[in-house]
């Protein structure tokens, strides 16, 4: 047995004909005639698709492109098909629109019909459609139509109370019913003139698609990492002659985002030791501002996005640990933490911020979560859920091992329940003259979702603990859309948004 898949031709119509005719032979038998495949083969040739088995036509799809805007949800078989003369047809249009599709009944168990539900999905996704709509009959309403109202007889084929040869294909295949639509299809007694409006959305679509040359939105994303050893410093402009060459290093790379990790500049501390460990911090808070300058500088100069760490600062009296995403255009932003550690809190008397936000960047939506911030799932959650997130950075900084698992496993499960990518950064060694920073364990990484274009730890890159060092990785955020959609698991799908939801006292 030969299965071939390709566009229909006018020769195959007789082939089709007959198989058109067994297919429908439980409501009449009837058939598009010659005339009608002709129209669609001259107005829409790419739409119209076959399979055959051993040279013959069994299954056939035929669509066309239609405005969806000038019909609605609410039109009959006829208005869309123009009385079927398919003047409705619109090459400009924004749906593809299918308007038959059938197996002959003695090919049925070969799966022949999802071949060509892929066929249409990928001629969606080349045309750059914004989805596939359809009016899809459920030919075994006719056993309960007594006893349930159309709506009821959906929801129990959705549940698998019920099995509809119609209905239940198409839902396997990733449609979802829209709408009821009465009359649809006059005569269709086995569905009781009911019909289900279907659809499929590309999650492809870019709206009024046109030619760009240059500044293409990224789909593959790299990343660098800053493993930082704690060292003592002369003064400022040493810490930032250091900051600078890893900055060189990395953009060499063409990295599109360079992480570095969480007070990574503790080492100006040791010229106020004796100050007293809330006094110090306080005054490290002074060069925040300066250090946030250089990183602007340095972000244009070197042509990337840098996630500067976070460190400490000083606003209406309050300490606060503030992480900054420093734009290659120039442009700069501040993130806040959150959740202070105890230890924080006791020793230096810092506080965590109250309000969350995204950020925008020319390679893809980010968002910060400091340190012990990324503990705590609501934020990542919300991130991702509805900010639209796709990568989360996580500039930490950890004493022990068992303090770093703390961080490294709560980012590794942030990633994969909320279907992005994380990436973490630490600072490494010791500052045996700064109290409260003595020693420091660190192994940054980048953590993936666990699925099959992942890879299978959810690893996509680490570095090798304790050991200043740099880590450079791509990331490709199409695979994020495609497992929200086609992933063995649909983590934000299948949320039970009935049961429980994430919300903020004050609006993020």
């Amino acid at each position: 047995m030969k299965i071939e898949l390709r566009n229909l031709q006018y020769e195959d119509y007789f082939m089709q004909k007959d198989a058109m005719i067994e297919a429908y032979a439980g409501i009449g038998g009837d058939y598009w005639h010659e005339k009608d495949i002709q129209t669609l083969l001259r107005i829409f040739p790419e739409g119209q698709l076959c399979v055959l088995v051993d040279g013959q036509v069994v299954a056939s799809a035929l669509s066309i492109i239609v405005n969806y805007r000038k019909y609605g949800d609410n039109h009959s078989f006829e208005e869309i098909t123009g009385a079927y003369t398919f003047s409705t047809h619109d090459p400009n249009g924004d749906v593809l629109y299918g308007i038959e599709m059938f197996v002959h009944p003695e090919y049925r168990g070969l799966r022949l019909g999802r071949r060509l539900y892929d066929a249409r999905k990928e001629l969606c996704e080349n045309l750059n459609l914004r989805a596939i709509i359809a009016g899809g009959r459920i030919p075994s309403f006719k056993n309960f139509s007594d006893s349930l109202t159309p709506r009821e007889y959906i929801e129990k084929v959705k549940l698998k109370d019920i099995y509809d040869p119609t209905l239940t294909f198409q839902m396997s295949n990733g449609f979802h019913v829209k709408k009821i639509l009465k009359n649809y299809l006059p005569g269709d007694t086995e569905s009781k003139e009911f019909a289900t409006l279907l659809e499929w959305n590309n999650i492809y679509y870019v709206e009024n698609q046109q030619v760009q040359l240059i500044n293409v939105p990224k789909q593959v994303i790299r990343l660098g990492l800053v493993q930082w050893q704690m060292r003592l410093f002369d003064n400022f402009e040493a810490l930032v002659e250091q900051v600078e060459f890893f900055v060189d290093a990395i953009s060499d790379y063409k990295s599109d985002f360079i992480l570095f990790p969480a007070m990574f500049n503790a080492p100006l501390m040791a010229d106020y030791n004796h100050l007293g460990e809330a006094k110090a911090v306080r005054e490290l808070a002074k060069h925040t501002e300066p250090m946030l300058n250089k990183f602007v500088e340095m972000a244009m100069a070197y042509n990337t996005n840098i996630i500067t760490g976070s460190m400490p600062i000083v606003e209406n009296g309050s300490l606060l640990n503030v992480s900054y995403v420093c734009r290659r255009d120039g442009t700069w932003d501040s993130s806040y933490k959150i959740h202070p550690v105890p230890s924080e809190e006791s020793a230096w008397g810092m506080v965590g911020a109250s309000k969350i936000k995204t950020f925008d960047t020319d390679a893809g939506r980010i968002g910060i979560l400091i340190d012990y911030d990324v503990c705590f799932p609501e934020l990542a959650r919300w991130f991702t859920k509805y900010g639209g997130v796709q990568i989360i950075f996580v500039p930490f900084l950890t004493e022990t091992q068992n303090s770093y698992n703390r961080i490294r496993i709560c980012a590794q499960s942030r990633a994969i329940e909320n279907e992005c990518y994380v990436a973490i950064a630490g600072c490494v060694g010791n500052l045996p003259k700064v109290n409260n920073m003595d020693i420091q364990f660190a192994q940054s990484a980048i953590f993936t979702p666990s699925d099959f274009s992942f890879p299978s730890n959810g690893i996509r890159a680490e570095a090798t603990p304790n050991t200043e060092m740099t880590v450079i990785a791509d990331v490709d955020l199409e695979l994020l859309k495609e497992l929200h959609e086609y992933g063995s698991v649909q983590v934000f799908k299948n949320q039970r948004k009935d049961l429980y939801e994430v919300r903020f006292k004050n609006k993020p």
